[in-house]
């Protein structure tokens, strides 16, 4: 069995932080905004509308709220199988930062109206009319996944002692 990672505690805690910037910014959006009404921030390039979505990003699949929800539960899963063999400190800023934004949907989806594992996601940040966001969002696409891709781009590996054979 592989050696607990040094970093779990800073993944766990980073994680921890994305989660509570998230719902304090959905909880600030629920009590400041009115649902489908756009306050511009930047003009239209980017402005505050509450939403809630019940499906996954453009909202694709709302009927399905239930497999997004065991989608959500999946990752976070092995999101933190992940975070506990993580040996790189690069890789877990960015395992942190995914663990946290997955997590915050997974709460979402089992916690929030209409009821357990059908919660619809509260999105307020909207970009440019193409679609409409939140903080899990930013740190799912950006401080997660992007960053990650950029990572193994680079050759950076989550567990640096372990080779990797191409062909």
């Amino acid at each position: 069995m592989p050696p607990i990672s040094r970093f779990l505690p800073w993944i766990l805690t980073l994680a921890a932080g994305v989660v509570v910037a998230d719902q304090l910014s959905k909880w600030w959006a629920e009590s400041t905004l009115s649902p489908g009404v756009s306050t511009p921030v930047v003009g239209e390039f980017l402005e505050w509308r509450l939403v809630y979505n019940p499906g996954a990003a453009f909202g694709l699949g709302a009927g399905y709220t239930w497999v997004l929800t065991v989608v959500a539960g999946l990752a976070v899963v092995a999101l933190t199988v992940l975070a506990t063999r993580t040996l790189s400190p690069a890789w877990a800023i960015g395992v942190g930062v995914l663990l946290g934004g997955v997590t915050s949907h997974l709460g979402d989806r089992l916690l929030r109206e209409p009821g357990f594992a059908r919660g619809h996601i509260v999105d307020f940040i909207a970009y440019n009319k193409w679609f409409v966001g939140n903080v899990a969002d930013i740190a799912i696409v950006v401080g997660g996944a992007a960053f990650l891709v950029i990572l193994t781009l680079l050759g950076m590996q989550a567990r640096p002692d372990t080779a990797v054979v191409v062909g």
